[in-house]
């Protein structure tokens, strides 16, 4: 029997290869707005970061979720961002 494929994206906080499942999506949505999509299935563009805080701020940091998303980001935005994956941890 064939094994089934799984499918790998890269964090942009640490630059490694995971498995999708293991990660969560950041997605711009057609009307511009930035979020968490913990379910993995909102409509828009997505970029992946791993579960981790330290990973979200060094994306942050080195403004890859910009560069992703082809837009400014607001402050206000990776601190709801970091809420959440902290209210997601425990």
């Amino acid at each position: 029997m064939q094994q089934k494929k799984v499918p790998l994206r890269k964090c942009t906080g640490c630059g490694e290869m995971k498995p999708k499942r293991e990660l969560i999506r950041v997605v711009k949505s057609p009307e511009g707005e930035i979020s968490l999509d913990l379910n993995g299935r909102a409509a828009g563009r997505g970029a992946y970061v791993c579960p981790d805080a330290a990973c979200l701020r060094a994306a942050r940091k080195a403004k890859r979720f910009e560069r992703a998303f082809e837009c400014r980001i607001p402050d206000e935005v990776f601190e709801k961002m970091e809420e959440k994956l902290a209210g997601n941890e425990g």
